[in-house]
């Protein structure tokens, strides 16, 4: 069809190009019948000219749509050919002993394919490929994912007060001055543990070192170690305080090194160690103060040791314990 469009196109630029000679030749000067018969010659070669061209791009679509459509089919047999080819491959697979393991996203593979019909293998020649994809070295092995072991449940947290706060009886069996600093001491506790905590504490200015020495005191067991000059203390001496008076708390007469300190209404669960972003002792610090008893207590609520007496500053009433 194109090259008989093309052959028509030609017939008529031709019949135009002859017109447009004869003209030339017999040309009569301001003869407006001629022009008028070459001007209509013109517009019936120019609509021919048009319409062959439109004849020829509708026949270029019906070539690409034709073209369009044979390439579907023939994705599509593709297509069942791969498929095909794929489930072979699964059973080949599987009867080697390798498990498929569906990908995301992709063709997934399926242990329960639809059997293939596959040519008869002779001899023992599924173990033999067997043994060979495991003896090859390149062959990428396919690890089975272990389920995720369930999480125990955590347990709910303690509520925020005193008996959080590991409280015990110590004594103090060595005291002497930090090197680093003229304000603090530096002191070695024994808390009825394998061996003593080692202390440091900013008491130089309120107490005196002789009434340090060889003390029975309360102290903090479970904050996070921290270092204080180049020390690392292991514990907090609890003390009743002022800015101007500080006053080491005293355990009650018969108290030993080890001996825990209790609050009467709040059950003693201290952590193993105080997180420092939760602020546990902070929360605890404003509610613990000696009473018009000169005891020490949380919420109003005396520290004692059981069975033993109450925890006890010596002048200092109504001030915070720290």
């Amino acid at each position: 069809m194109l090259r008989r469009a093309a052959t028509t196109v030609g017939s008529a630029c031709k019949k135009y190009d002859l017109n447009c000679t004869k003209f030339a030749k017999n040309r009569r000067p301001n003869t407006m019948a001629d022009l008028q018969k070459i001007a209509s010659n013109n517009e019936r070669a120019e609509a021919l000219i048009n319409s062959i061209e439109a004849e020829i791009y509708g026949i270029q679509q019906q070539l690409v749509e034709r073209q369009k459509q044979e390439l579907i089919k023939e994705n599509a047999a593709l297509a069942k050919e791969v498929g095909a080819a794929l489930a072979q491959l699964v059973q080949l697979e599987l009867r080697n002993g390798k498990k498929q393991i569906p990908v995301p996203g992709a063709r997934e593979f399926c242990t329960s394919a639809a059997p293939v019909d596959l040519p008869a293998e002779a001899g023992p020649a599924p173990a033999a490929q067997a043994s060979k994809l495991a003896k090859d070295p390149k062959e990428k092995k396919v690890k089975e994912k272990k389920p995720a072991a369930e999480k125990p449940a955590a347990a709910p947290e303690a509520p925020v007060d005193v008996g959080r706060l590991d409280l015990r009886v110590g004594k103090i069996v060595e005291v002497g001055r930090h090197p680093d600093a003229d304000s603090l001491y530096l002191e070695k506790i024994d808390c009825g543990e394998a061996g003593p905590r080692t202390v440091v504490s900013g008491l130089v200015k309120f107490v005196p070192l002789e009434e340090m020495q060889n003390r029975l005191v309360v102290v903090m067991c479970n904050l996070k170690p921290a270092k204080m000059r180049g020390v690392t203390s292991e514990a907090m001496v609890m003390c009743a305080s002022t800015p101007e008076k500080v006053e080491v708390l005293s355990p009650p007469a018969g108290a030993v090194p080890g001996d825990l300190v209790h609050c009467e209404g709040y059950p003693r669960q201290p952590d193993a160690q105080l997180n420092p972003k939760k602020k546990i002792f902070e929360s605890c610090a404003p509610d613990l103060m000696t009473n018009d008893d000169l005891v020490a207590c949380y919420k109003g609520a005396a520290l004692h040791v059981p069975g033993k007496g109450n925890v006890v500053a010596q002048t200092l009433k109504n001030v915070n314990v720290k």
